[in-house]
């Protein structure tokens, strides 16, 4: 019996699941200046010390954080992912939707986030139990359970490297061996065939081409703009672009339930051509062994 074919479906999480930086939600109101303020002072330092974006805010989280004698604990984090705002649909039903289409069509769906946002507030939302796993930056802490020093930053060119990982399943981040070790491409727990990746902008650029160019499938959503997502299908970057809607019967519902179809498709052809070698081959050999 063949196996079902499973598909990664793959997301963004700031501007691509929610409506902004994860960030601007609970903790930047918490320190009492503005988002402007905030992300204004990351970009200056970020200029000035030739440093990684990403890092930076981490640091001016911290920075902050005991400039207002706020305790940063991981489980305060945690607990503002309870307060992050969804675009539609993503809270009403979405993962059940696309999961229940997938299995009355013979398939399996596997969700995955891909964030340069923090993974403990990844943690606190309503939808994370629905993630098979998420890869995101995230805080080593003390002993007292105070963040002392990023564990893990994940920028948009590192974010490719989990493509991979979800392509051979070898998830856990620390087992690199495991990761660059050689796998043939039929011993891969999920084909890159089988993917879909969906994110907002440029820093999802790399995990979109490198999906779209080994067969994937990569989509561009968008809120109120649709410049950045006309230029991602103008330099032929991503497959589609659509509102970020997640509702049910909506463009991005129909388009992810074809790329489903046709993935499904494929999966059956290439499982007919493999059996058709099989009984080639079988054939072959009995005419051989009847010259004997």
């Amino acid at each position: 019996m063949d196996k079902k074919p499973i598909i990664a479906l793959m997301y963004d999480f700031d501007k691509t699941l929610i409506t902004n930086n994860m960030q601007n939600f609970g903790f930047i109101p918490s320190l009492g200046i503005s988002e402007e303020e905030f992300w204004s002072k990351v970009g200056e330092f970020t200029v000035e010390n030739e440093m990684d974006g990403l890092l930076s805010y981490m640091y001016f989280m911290l920075k902050y954080a005991g400039l207002k004698d706020i305790k940063i604990t991981r489980e305060e984090f945690v607990k503002l992912g309870s307060g992050i705002e969804f675009f539609p649909g993503v809270v009403d039903g979405w993962f059940e939707r696309v999961n229940e289409y997938a299995k009355s069509h013979g398939a399996l769906v596997e969700h995955y986030v891909i964030s340069s946002g923090l993974q403990e507030i990844i943690e606190g939302s309503p939808v994370y139990k629905y993630f098979t796993k998420t890869f995101a930056c995230e805080y080593a802490y003390d002993v007292n359970g105070v963040a002392i020093w990023p564990k893990t930053v994940v920028n948009f060119t590192t974010k490719t490297q989990y493509l991979f990982r979800i392509n051979k399943g070898q998830l856990s981040v620390r087992d690199d061996e495991a990761l660059n070790s050689y796998m043939a491409k039929e011993d891969r727990r999920i084909p890159f065939e089988n993917m879909i990746y969906i994110g907002d902008g440029f820093t999802d650029v790399p995990c979109m081409k490198l999906c779209k160019m080994n067969g994937g499938h990569s989509i561009a959503v968008y809120d109120k703009s649709m410049d950045t997502a006309k230029k991602l299908m103008k330099e032929e970057r991503i497959d589609f672009m659509v509102k970020a809607d997640y509702s049910e019967n909506s463009e991005l519902e129909a388009t992810v339930k074809a790329i489903i179809d046709k993935i499904i498709i494929e999966d059956k052809l290439i499982k007919m051509h493999k059996r058709g070698n099989v009984k080639k081959l079988q054939t072959t050999k009995n005419k051989m062994y009847q010259r004997f």
